[in-house]
C-alpha cells in the first residue's frame, strides 16, 4: 500500500514538473489582428486547434536598419476638415492618431507653401524680389495646420518628428513664373536656401521643431497639374551642396535631416548615383525619400536595395503614399478589402503600361507595400493625408484622394476606414529606434516582419492576403506558440516576458 501511494505522489509530481515545463516552453504574446470578417485591432486571445501548416522563427541577434517611424501628414486640407468638426470629434481624431491609446504615430509630414491638399495656393514669401526675406511669414498656417500640429504634440506622449517638403518655391523665384512646373532661378538658389532656414525659425518660434526636410516633392514634377518644381539629381545636388546644407550649418541648424530625391521608386538609382557620388556631395544629404505611386504591386526591392547599398548610413524614407484618383467610399470597410476596387493609372496609362496598373484592394497594396519597405531597407513610412472628406478633398485642383480617416463635417460624423487600422498595426507597436530582426517563414502565402523595439520586445507583422484561415508556430529560442490568423487579416504579435 505505501508502495502504491508512494507511486502516485511521485506521479503527480511528474506531471507538476511536466506542465511547468510546458509553461515554460510556450512564447507569452499579445496579438491584435484587423480581418475583412470585422476585427478592428481586435485582441486575439484563442486560437486555431488545428495543427500548423508553417513556421515561423525568429533570429533577433541578427538585425538590420533602424526604424526612424511611421505616420501620416499635416496638410491644410486636413487640418482644416478637423477645425468644422465639433470638439469632440476633433479630439477623437487626434487621439486615434497621437495618443497612447490609438495609433501613436511617430513619424509625419507636411508641406511648406501650398499643394494641392491646400485650400488654394499660396507662398510664405509672396513678395517678388524680395530675397532677404523680409517679408517672410507663416500666417497662412495659423488657422488650420499649426493648430492641428500643436494638438497631435498635446495628445502625444513621446512625441514625433516632422518633415517639412516644399511642392514650388513662389512663382517669382522660377523659370516659367507659374505654380506649376519651372526651375529654380539660380540666382535664386541662396534666397530659396534662406526659405527652408526662416521656416524653420518661424515653426520653432509656434513651440514647434522641424526635424527634416526634403528639397522637392517630386521633382519630376506631376504632369503640370498642381504646384511642382523641377530638378535634374544634379541640380538638386549643387542646391543641397553648395546652398541649402551651408545656409543651415550656418544658421546653426546642421542637426535638421535634408533628404533628397522625394518621388517614385523606380527612379532612385539615377538620383542616389549623384547624390552620394563623391564625399562633397553626400556631406549634406542625411538620406533618400521615396514615394510609392509607380505601379499597384511592385515594392522595387531591388532599387530600395540598391540605395541602401549605396549609402547605407544614410536614411531611405518612405514619405507618401495614398489610394489616389479616387473619391472614398464611406462607411464600408467590405469596399476596403474589394479585389477590384481601384486603381491607379489604368484609365490614362498607355496600353503597354496599363498590366502596371490593375486594379487593387487598398488594405493589401497597403499592408504588402510597408512589410515589403520593412524587409528591404526603408526605415520610415508616412501616409498622405490624414483626414478628408467624403468627396475626396477639399483639393483645389479636384485630385480626390482617400484617407485612412474620412469625415462629413457638415453631419459631424467621423469614419475610421479599414486603412486607418492597418497603418496602426505598425506605427502603434514599432516604435522609433526599433530594430528590424532575421526571421525565417516557410509559408510563401503568408507576408511577415520583425523587429525589436528599444524595450527589448520582439514585434512580429502576419499578413495573410488568402482566403484560408492559416495556422502557424511563432519560434524563439526554440520555444514556440501556436497561432491562427483569419483569412484577409494582418496581425501584430508582440512577445512579452
Amino acid at each position: 500500500m505505501k508502495n502504491l501511494k508512494f507511486l502516485f505522489l511521485n506521479l503527480i509530481a511528474l506531471m507538476l514538473v511536466s506542465s511547468c515545463v510546458e509553461k515554460e516552453t510556450s512564447l507569452k504574446v499579445e496579438v491584435v489582428e484587423t480581418s475583412r470578417s470585422g476585427n478592428k485591432l481586435s485582441e486575439i486571445d484563442a486560437f486555431s486547434n488545428a495543427e500548423p501548416t508553417s513556421k515561423i522563427r525568429l533570429n533577433p541577434k541578427t538585425t538590420f536598419q533602424t526604424f526612424t517611424g511611421f505616420g501620416g501628414s499635416f496638410t491644410e486640407s486636413s487640418a482644416y476638415l478637423l477645425n468644422q468638426l465639433g470638439s469632440e470629434n476633433r479630439k477623437k481624431v487626434i487621439d486615434a492618431y497621437f495618443a497612447d491609446s490609438g495609433a501613436r504615430y511617430s513619424l509625419t509630414r507636411t508641406h511648406m507653401n501650398s499643394s494641392d491638399f491646400s485650400l488654394g495656393q499660396y507662398s510664405y514669401a509672396p513678395v517678388e524680389g524680395d530675397t532677404l526675406l523680409k517679408n517672410f511669414s507663416i500666417e497662412e498656417d495659423r488657422d488650420d495646420i499649426i493648430p492641428m500640429i500643436k494638438d497631435a504634440m498635446a495628445a502625444s506622449s513621446e512625441g514625433f518628428n516632422i518633415i517639412s517638403s516644399p511642392w514650388t518655391a513662389p512663382p517669382w523665384m522660377k523659370t516659367n513664373n507659374e505654380w506649376v512646373g519651372g526651375e529654380l532661378k539660380p540666382e535664386y538658389y541662396d534666397t530659396w536656401a534662406l526659405f527652408f532656414s526662416k521656416y524653420a525659425d518661424a515653426y520653432k518660434a509656434e513651440g514647434i521643431d522641424i526635424w527634416g526636410f526634403t528639397v522637392e516633392n517630386e521633382p519630376h514634377g506631376n504632369g503640370n497639374n498642381w504646384e511642382s518644381m523641377h530638378y535634374t539629381p544634379e541640380q538638386m545636388t549643387e542646391f543641397v551642396r553648395e546652398h541649402l546644407g551651408p545656409q543651415l550649418e550656418k544658421d546653426g541648424k546642421g542637426d535638421l535631416k535634408i533628404l533628397g530625391y522625394d518621388q517614385n521608386r523606380a527612379g532612385i538609382k539615377e538620383w542616389v548615383d549623384v547624390m552620394y557620388k563623391n564625399e562633397a556631395n553626400a556631406k549634406y544629404y542625411d538620406g533618400t525619400a521615396i514615394h510609392w505611386y509607380e505601379s499597384t504591386f511592385r515594392v522595387f526591392p531591388e532599387a530600395l536595395q540598391y540605395a541602401h547599398e549605396k549609402a547605407p548610413d544614410k536614411y531611405l524614407i518612405q514619405t507618401e503614399a495614398c489610394v489616389d484618383a479616387e473619391v472614398p467610399k464611406w462607411q464600408d470597410d467590405d469596399w476596403y478589402w474589394q479585389k477590384e476596387a481601384t486603381d491607379w493609372g489604368w484609365d490614362w496609362a498607355p496600353e503597354d503600361q496599363k498590366h502596371l496598373h490593375p486594379k487593387y484592394r487598398p488594405v493589401y497594396r497597403y499592408a504588402r507595400d510597408i512589410i515589403g519597405c520593412m524587409n528591404n531597407w526603408v526605415d520610415g513610412w508616412v501616409d498622405w493625408n490624414m483626414v478628408l472628406d467624403r468627396q475626396g478633398g477639399p483639393n483645389w485642383f479636384e485630385n480626390w484622394c482617400v484617407a485612412p480617416v474620412i469625415v462629413d463635417p457638415d453631419q459631424d460624423e467621423v469614419y475610421f476606414t479599414p486603412l486607418y487600422y492597418t497603418m496602426a498595426h505598425f506605427s502603434k507597436f514599432i516604435r522609433p529606434g526599433a530594430k528590424r530582426i532575421d526571421f525565417e517563414s516557410n509559408n510563401k502565402d503568408l507576408q511577415v516582419s520583425a523587429a525589436t523595439n528599444p524595450d527589448g520586445s520582439h514585434v512580429v507583422i502576419v499578413f495573410n492576403p488568402s482566403e484560408e484561415e492559416k495556422v502557424f508556430d511563432l519560434e524563439l529560442d526554440d520555444v514556440s506558440k501556436r497561432i491562427s490568423i483569419s483569412p484577409q487579416a494582418i496581425q501584430t504579435i508582440t512577445l512579452i516576458d
